[in-house]
């Protein structure tokens, strides 16, 4: 079976629904491919930055709308493993809500505006013609499906499709694990905390319904032998910073909340091109400790939308739409993946027990260093 469209999105997170909606609204046939059914949970601090607000709002995504109610957070607390803590306002007031509900608005949001969401389906391979067009081979079910498009985008993430040439050259080698769990029972301030323990750290925030969303980034050497089950590996994180460990205790796990996925390795440089561009984890696996991964794939989204769009509507070739859409997205996000570097490797230090002492110190240097970590000003309204 042979299937057209205008252009084809690999992956239905939040970067590539966000780009189908914004492609489809645009008149573009629009379809989004993922191997996973939807609505489902994910691994993610699910932490909205404002800038990750802005981006929604301009969607026409607006979460207080909703029937789930998101919380509010406006200032982050962090606790060193030996106890240590900082406090820091946060640039805005940023916003918690699950995966599982966000990816659920933004999937309708696109279906309305008119873009075809395909789940259940494994990409195997992606080839383009020498006329510039694209074949993407697929899965679903049993059946073989050949899609035909003009353009396509990798949203898919960590996970690579089959056939898709590796991305290592543009990662670190230390080698991550991230998991995820809802909790009940733990009864939170509208702040993000964040906990540094041996190998990585766990950030616990508020979400929906009075639950608290608990996820780690954890090095796969710390994490060998923890256990198998999500609880049990946060748990043995805990064990390293006692602050933790009396936070976790005073919940329990949400069953059917739990996710994990390995391998992850951080992003040295943007990897916005290969055969076709990408976007969110896809181009950039952003350090989480900088709390703005959601915003990186929303903006993302945008820049290659809007280049994508003029692609196909025959104002660019497709030397330029490759070209101008690297060079932006380079400039966008290279400067914040070297500053946001540049704080993981400082927060890893083994100087770290002071920095609640130069925190005290130096007042607004928290808040310096936690505005270091966001984009700046999108300029959305203004192309």
């Amino acid at each position: 079976m042979s299937k057209q469209a205008d252009v084809i999105i690999i992956g239905a997170g939040v970067a590539g629904t966000s780009c189908a909606l914004q492609l489809a609204k645009q008149g573009h046939r629009t379809m989004l491919l993922d191997r996973q059914s939807f609505p489902r949970h994910k691994t993610c601090g699910e932490f909205m930055s404002p800038e990750t607000q802005e981006m929604l709002d301009y969607l026409g995504v607006h979460l207080m709308g909703e029937e789930v109610k998101p919380s509010s957070m406006d200032h982050a607390k962090i606790v060193m493993s030996h106890g240590g803590e900082i406090n820091a306002p946060l640039p805005g007031q940023a916003t918690g809500i699950s995966r599982y509900e966000l990816d659920r608005l933004l999937h309708e949001n696109a279906v309305n505006a008119g873009a075809e969401i395909v789940t259940g389906t494994t990409v195997t391979d992606i080839q383009k013609l020498g006329d510039h067009r694209y074949v993407v081979e697929a899965r679903q079910g049993n059946e073989a499906v050949r899609y035909e498009a003009r353009a396509v985008i990798g949203a898919y993430g960590t996970k690579r499709p089959r056939g898709v040439a590796s991305v290592e050259a543009y990662r670190d080698e230390t080698v991550y694990v991230g998991v995820k769990s809802h909790y009940s029972g733990i009864t939170i301030p509208a702040r993000v905390e964040l906990y540094f323990c041996e190998g990585g750290y766990v950030g616990i925030s508020p979400i929906e319904n009075g639950m608290v969303n608990a996820a780690a980034l954890l090095t796969l050497k710390s994490v060998q032998g923890s256990g198998k089950s999500v609880p049990e590996i946060l748990r043995a994180a805990s064990r390293t910073n006692r602050r933790l460990a009396e936070r976790m205790a005073e919940g329990e796990p949400v069953s059917g909340t739990q996710v994990s996925i390995a391998p992850l390795r951080l992003s040295h440089t943007p990897h916005p091109w290969s055969e076709y561009p990408h976007i969110g984890d896809a181009m950039l696996m952003l350090p989480p400790l900088c709390g703005d991964g959601m915003s990186v794939a929303l903006r993302s989204s945008w820049l290659c939308s809007g280049w994508t769009h003029k692609y196909l509507n025959g104002e660019l070739n497709f030397e330029q739409w490759r070209d101008q859409y690297t060079l932006e997205a380079n400039h966008t996000f290279t400067e914040l993946l070297r500053r946001a570097r540049r704080i993981q490797n400082l927060a890893f230090a083994k100087t770290n027990r002071f920095y609640p002492g130069i925190a005290r110190m130096i007042p607004g240097l928290a808040s310096y260093i936690v505005k270091a970590t966001r984009l700046s000003e999108s300029g959305i309204g203004t192309r």
